[in-house]
C-alpha cells in the first residue's frame, strides 16, 4: 500500500512551519525534553528515555527507528508494555514502506476516517510484533516525523494515539523538534560508540601480550601507561621463540597517547616479523630501523632486543643483547651482584642504513635479565630522577627472588619515588635462568 504516501492532500501533509504552543506549554516541554535526553552518549539509553518521554506526551504507542547503512534499529513504547528494543531489521526497500519514508524525509499525519489507518501502519512499522502493539491501542490517528541531521534522514519517529482528537500541527512542530534532539543526541552517541568501539580495538592489539611459559625459564612483566584512562601507551614489550630459543623486546616510542600506542603497533608488529626470519638481535633492530625510517615519519624508537638461548646441559642461558638507543638492561645475578652488558646503538627510526652490535652474557642459576624502559629511570619525583643509581641500588635487595617479586618491587618503589606525579609509560620485563 503506498497510496497513503502519495496522496497530496492533508491526508499526508508535510509541515515544516515553526511550533507553536500545543496542548502543553511549549517552553515548558523543550525544558523537560531537554532533562529527559542529557548526558547520553548510548544510543539504546537515549532510545530508551526518549521513548519514555513520547509516551504519553506524543500518544499511547510511540516507535523510534535508526537507519544504519545495512540495517534499521527499532525501539517502541505502549503504556502499558514499556520500553522495548532494539528489534534488528534488514536493508530497507527505498521504495517502500520505511525507505520510502526516509526518501522523504518529512512529517506525515494520518488520521482516520480519512486515512486507511492500518494500512498507513503496515508501511511505517516494519514489524508484525510491533504493527500489532500499535494496533492493540485502537489508533485512530498516526504521526510520523524524520530524524534528520545535516541534511540526511537517519530515522523515523512515529507516534500513535487511540481516540481523541487527530495530531495537529501544533503536535507535528512539538514532535519535529523532539526529533530533532532525539536525531543530535543518537548522531553524538552512534559517534562515541564507533570512536569507543575503535579505541578497544587498538587497545587489544597493543594490550601487553600474555607472556609464554618455558620449561627452566622465569618471566614477569609489569606495565603502567602514563595516561591510565587510555590503558596503552607508547612503551611496549613482547616474548616470541619456542623454549630453547626465545626474543624478548622492550621499547619505548617518543610521544604519549593514541597516535604513539598505533606507531607501537608498527615497531611491534616489524619486530616480532623479523625475528621470525632471523633471530640475532642486531639485525632485527636493523629491520625496525629501516621499517621505521621508510614512514616518514617524525617519531622514533628506543628498544631493547635480547635473544635467550638456553643450554640445560650446562644450567646456563645465554643471553645476546642489541640496543637501538635505549638503556642496556641489568643483570641481577643469584649473589646480589649486578651487571649491565656493554652495548650501544642509536635510536631507530632516525638515521637509515644503521648496524647494531650485540654483546653477550651468560646467565646462570637464579640469574635474572631485567629490561625497563625510561619511565623507570627518567621517573621525576620532589628528589629528582628515580636514576639508574637508585634502581642499580634497589636490585641485590631481591637477589635470588621471583621475577613477579621483583618486578613489583622496582614498580612500587618508582611510584612511591613519583609521590602522585605524571609520569611516563612505565614498562618492565624480567627474565631469569630456573636452570
Amino acid at each position: 500500500m503506498n497510496a497513503a504516501f502519495d496522496r497530496p492532500s492533508r491526508k499526508a501533509e508535510s509541515l515544516t512551519g515553526a511550533p507553536r504552543p500545543g496542548d502543553w506549554d511549549h517552553v515548558r516541554f523543550l525544558e523537560e525534553l531537554s532533562r529527559q535526553l542529557v548526558g547520553s552518549l548510548n544510543v539504546r539509553r537515549t532510545a530508551f528515555r526518549a521513548l519514555d518521554f513520547a509516551v504519553p506526551h506524543f500518544g499511547d504507542w510511540a516507535m523510534l527507528a535508526f537507519f544504519d547503512s545495512d540495517s534499521v534499529s527499532v525501539y517502541s513504547h505502549g503504556r502499558s508494555g514499556g520500553v522495548s528494543g532494539p528489534v534488528l531489521l534488514g536493508r530497507l526497500d527505498p521504495l517502500q514502506g520505511l525507505g520510502r519514508f526516509r526518501r522523504r524525509g518529512v512529517a506525515e499525519r494520518y488520521a482516520a476516517p480519512d486515512d486507511d489507518i492500518a494500512a498507513v501502519l503496515a508501511e511505517l512499522i516494519p514489524s508484525t510484533p510491533l504493527r500489532e502493539e500499535a494496533t492493540a491501542h485502537d489508533p485512530t490517528t498516526v504521526l510520523a516525523v524524520a530524524l534528520n541531521i545535516g541534511g540526511t534522514t537517519n530515522g523515523v519517529f512515529v507516534m500513535v494515539r487511540g481516540g481523541g482528537s487527530p495530531y495537529t500541527a501544533d503536535d507535528t512542530g512539538n514532535a519535529e523538534e523532539f526529533a530533532r534532539r532525539v536525531a543530535a543526541i543518537v548522531a553524538s552517541a552512534k559517534l562515541y560508540e564507533e570512536r569507543a568501539q575503535m579505541a578497544n580495538a587498538l587497545e587489544r592489539v597493543l594490550r601487553p601480550p600474555e607472556l609464554p611459559e618455558y620449561p627452566g625459564v622465569y618471566m614477569a612483566a609489569r606495565y603502567r601507561p602514563g595516561e591510565q584512562r587510555l590503558r596503552i601507551g607508547g612503551d611496549f614489550y613482547d616474548v616470541h621463540g619456542d623454549a630453547d630459543d626465545f626474543t624478548v623486546v622492550i621499547g619505548d616510542v617518543c610521544g604519549k597517547g593514541i597516535d604513539a600506542a598505533v606507531f607501537t603497533s608498527l615497531a611491534r608488529q616489524t619486530i616480532r616479523t623479523a625475528a621470525f626470519f632471523d633471530r640475532s638481535p642486531g639485525r632485527v633492530l636493523g629491520a625496525l630501523n629501516e621499517v621505521l625510517r621508510s614512514q616518514l615519519s617524525q617519531r622514533f624508537v628506543t628498544a631493547v632486543c635480547v635473544r635467550f638461548r638456553r643450554r640445560p646441559e650446562e644450567g646456563t642461558m645465554v643471553a645476546t643483547v642489541a640496543v637501538a638507543g635505549h638503556p642496556p638492561p641489568l643483570v641481577l645475578r643469584s649473589d646480589g651482584t649486578v651487571d649491565e652488558p656493554t652495548v650501544t646503538g642509536t635510536v631507530a627510526g632516525v638515521i637509515s642504513g644503521l648496524s647494531f652490535t650485540e654483546a653477550e652474557v651468560r646467565l646462570g642459576t637464579k640469574d635474572t635479565l631485567l629490561l625497563y624502559t625510561d619511565g623507570v629511570d627518567e621517573a621525576r619525583g620532589r628528589e629528582g630522577f628515580f636514576g639508574q643509581e637508585r634502581l642499580r641500588a634497589l636490585l641485590p635487595e631481591y637477589a635470588g627472588a621471583t621475577p613477579a617479586t621483583l618486578c613489583e618491587a622496582v614498580e612500587q618503589r618508582v611510584l612511591d619515588h613519583l609521590d602522585g606525579a605524571a609520569h611516563d609509560d612505565i614498562a618492565l620485563i624480567a627474565v631469569q635462568n630456573g636452570a
